[in-house]
C-alpha cells in the first residue's frame, strides 16, 4: 500500500484534481484529490522537503537533501530532468509562470534557475546563509528569496544579477510570496509578516512563534500564514493593507510546515502520519478522516536495563512494548529518577514519559533536553524552538517544579548538554554557548561555531564537550572555549552524537544511515558503519553493555560496538 512512512513536509495541490505530498521518508506520492487515494510515488535518494506543481498540473518538482531538486510528468510520475548543481540541501523549488525554467533554493546559499532539460540558466550567488524559500514575480520577469541570513533579494530572470538586497533587521526569515500586484510578504522567526509593496513597508506581528510558511491563494485575495504556536491565520490580500479574516489552532498531528489551496474552500497540510489532512476555511472544520501515524524514532534511551523509545507517533516504547502515549510527535527522552522520565516535541509539551500527563507547556516546540544535578538534585534543561532552555527541579515527591526560561539563543536550540557545572547548547544559527548550572549565568558564547546548522552536542568530562551539524565536522570543546575540528568522512549532515560514560568514545549519526565513532584517546575513527539506508535520527550509550543505540526514521534500534583496543 502507498502511505508515508515519516512526517509529511511538504504539499501541493492541483486544481480540484492531484495533491502532492514530499516526505522525511523519501517518498514523494501523488493522490486524488476526490478520494484522497493514492496514484502513484517516487523516491528521492534523502528527505523530500517540497513539491509544486506547474501552471497546467502536467508536471511536478521536487526538493530534496540529496541536494537535488527532480522533475517529473503526471500522472506516471516519469522523471524528465535531475537538477544536480547544488551542494546541499534543496528546500524549495518553483516553476516560472509562463516559461521552462526553475527556480531552486538551497542550503548551499545559492539559487539556481534551470530549463526543463536540467541544464543550468543561472546560479545566483549573494545571500550569506542557507536560502530556504523562491518565488517567481507575476509576470516572470524577477525572483524573490529569503533565507536565514536575515534578508530578502530580488533577482533578475534574464540576467541572475542582483536587484535588490532588502534587510530585514537580521531577523531569519523562512518563507516568501509575492502577489500579482507585486506586493512581498515576508514571514521571519519573531511570527511577523512584513509587507513590502514599492518603498512602502508595513509590519503586521501575526504569530507568537516563527513563521514556517505563508501560502498565497492569489485567485482568492486570501494568504495563510503557519507557525510553530500551532496556530494558522487566514489574511485578507485584496487592499495593499493586509487584514486577517480567520484563524484556527492546528490539529496535533498536522506539521505547520506546509499547506496549499486546493478545491473549492480547502487547504491541505502535511501531517506527522502516512496521510494528508484537509481543512474548510469557511466553515472553520477540519477533515476528521483518521490518519495513520508512521514508526519512525526521534529518542532513544537506556535507562536500568530498559530499552526506551519515542518518535512520529508520540508513542513511548519500553523494550518495543508500548508504554505511553503522548499524542503527538516527540522529539527527546530523558531519564531523571527510577521513576521519572520526560519527553517533548511538536506540541511545546514536556511530558512524563511513562503516563503521558502534561508537566508543562510552552509556546513552541521542544527539540532536546539533559539531566543535571545541583545539590544532588535533578534539575532538567529543554531547549526549545524559540531559543530558551526551560529549566527544572525535581522534587522530592517526584513533582517537576518550572524553575525559569532562559534565553539561551535568538533561534532552535538544537541540542543541550552538561559537564561539570556547566550547561552547554548548540544553535541552529550555528551558535553555542556556555551557562552555570548553578546560577544560571551566561559564561560564554560563539555566535558562528560552526559553519552550518549545529544539530546537536554531548558532555564529555571536567568541562569538555563534543558538537556536530551540517558541515560534517565534529567539534571538541576545551574548557577554554576553543575547539578542535575532527573532519569525518559523513556524506550528509550530522544528525546525532553521543558519547560513552567516559567520553572517550564518540559516535555520530547521519541522515544518510551512517554511524561513526570517534576514539579521542587514539585520535582516530574506529568504528564505521551503514546499518540502515534511512537516517540516523539520534544515539544513545547504554552503560550496561558497553554499547551504542542508534534509533532510525525506519523504525529501528541498531546496536553498535565502540573499538577501543
Amino acid at each position: 500500500m502507498i502511505a508515508h512512512k515519516s512526517p509529511i513536509s511538504g504539499i501541493a495541490a492541483y486544481q480540484d484534481k492531484y495533491i502532492a505530498s514530499a516526505g522525511y521518508d523519501n517518498q514523494v506520492i501523488l493522490w486524488d484529490q476526490a478520494t484522497q487515494r493514492p496514484i502513484n510515488r517516487v523516491l528521492h535518494d534523502h528527505l523530500a522537503n517540497q513539491c509544486a506543481f506547474n501552471p497546467d498540473g502536467t508536471l511536478l518538482v521536487t526538493s530534496s537533501s540529496d541536494y537535488t531538486a527532480r522533475l517529473w510528468s503526471v500522472p506516471d510520475l516519469k522523471l524528465r530532468a535531475v537538477f544536480t548543481a547544488h551542494s546541499d540541501d534543496v528546500e524549495m523549488s518553483a516553476f516560472h509562470p509562463t516559461r521552462e525554467q526553475i527556480a531552486t533554493a538551497s542550503r548551499d546559499h545559492n539559487l539556481r534557475v534551470y530549463d526543463f532539460a536540467g541544464n543550468l540558466v543561472h546560479c545566483c550567488v549573494g545571500h550569506t546563509a542557507d536560502v530556504i524559500s523562491v518565488d517567481w514575480s507575476a509576470d516572470g520577469e524577477q525572483l524573490v528569496t529569503s533565507s536565514d541570513d536575515g534578508t530578502v533579494k530580488r533577482w533578475s530572470a534574464a540576467t541572475g544579477a542582483l536587484l535588490e538586497d532588502i534587510d530585514l533587521g537580521g531577523v531569519e526569515t523562512d518563507t516568501i510570496v509575492t502577489a500579482p500586484n507585486g506586493t512581498l510578504y515576508a514571514g521571519n522567526d519573531s511570527g511577523q509578516i512584513i509587507v513590502i509593496h514599492g518603498k512602502d513597508r508595513t509590519t503586521v506581528q501575526g504569530h507568537d512563534a516563527g513563521i514556517k510558511r505563508l501560502v498565497l491563494g492569489a485567485d482568492r485575495n486570501l494568504m495563510v500564514s503557519l507557525s510553530y504556536d500551532r496556530k494558522l491565520l487566514l489574511w485578507d490580500t485584496s487592499n495593499q493593507a493586509l487584514r486577517q479574516i480567520g484563524q484556527s489552532d492546528i490539529p496535533d498531528d498536522v506539521w505547520p510546515r506546509s499547506c496549499a489551496f486546493a478545491a473549492k474552500d480547502t487547504l491541505v497540510f502535511g501531517t506527522f502520519g502516512a496521510s494528508y489532512r484537509s481543512y474548510d476555511y469557511l466553515s472553520g472544520q477540519w477533515s476528521t478522516t483518521e490518519i495513520a501515524t508512521t514508526p519512525g524514532i526521534n529518542a532513544v534511551s537506556a535507562d536500568r536495563g530498559s530499552i526506551y523509545t519515542v518518535g512520529d507517533a508520540g508513542t513511548v516504547l519500553r523494550d518495543q512494548a508500548v508504554h505511553a502515549h503522548t499524542g503527538s510527535l516527540c522529539n527527546f527522552l530523558t531519564p531523571l529518577s527510577p521513576t521519572v522520565m520526560v519527553t517533548g516535541g511538536q506540541l511545546g509539551k514536556l511530558m512524563d514519559a511513562t503516563t503521558g500527563r502534561l508537566l508543562h507547556q510552552h509556546r513552541s516546540p521542544l527539540n532536546c533536553g539533559v539531566r543535571y544535578d545541583i545539590d544532588n538534585t535533578p534539575h532538567l534543561l529543554v531547549g526549545a524552538y524559540t531559543g530558551e532552555g526551560l529549566l527544572f527541579r525535581l522534587e522530592p515527591d517526584g513533582q517537576l517544579h518550572h524553575l525559569a526560561d532562559i534565553p539561551l539563543h535568538d533561534n532552535a536550540v538544537k541540542g543541550v548538554a552538561v559537564s561539570g557545572d556547566l550547561l552547554f547548547s548548540v544553535c541552529a544559527d550555528t551558535g553555542v554557548a556556555w551557562h552555570h548550572a548553578r546560577t544560571r549565568e551566561e559564561i560564554h558564547r560563539i555566535d558562528t561555531a560552526h559553519d552550518r546548522i549545529a544539530n546537536g552536542c554531548v558532555g564529555l568530562a571536567d568541562g569538555h564537550f563534543a558538537s556536530v551539524g551540517r558541515d560534517l565536522k565534529l567539534r571538541l570543546w576545551a574548557p577554554d572555549f576553543t575547539a578542535r575540528i575532527i573532519p569525518t568522512t559523513h556524506p550528509n549532515s550530522i544528525k546525532c552524537v553521543a558519547a560513552d560514560t567516559t567520553g572517550r568514545l564518540i559516535a555520530t549519526g547521519s541522515y544518510h544511515g551512517h554511524i561513526k565513532i570517534y576514539d579521542r584517546e587514539r585520535d582516530q575513527w574506529t568504528t564505521e558503519e551503514r546499518p540502515t539506508t534511512a537516517g540516523i535520527s539520534c544515539l544513545a550509550y547504554d552503560p550496561a553493555r558497553g554499547l551504542f543505540l542508534a534509533g532510525s526514521y525506519d523504525s529501528h534500534v541498531y546496536e553498535i560496538a565502540g573499538k577501543t583496543a
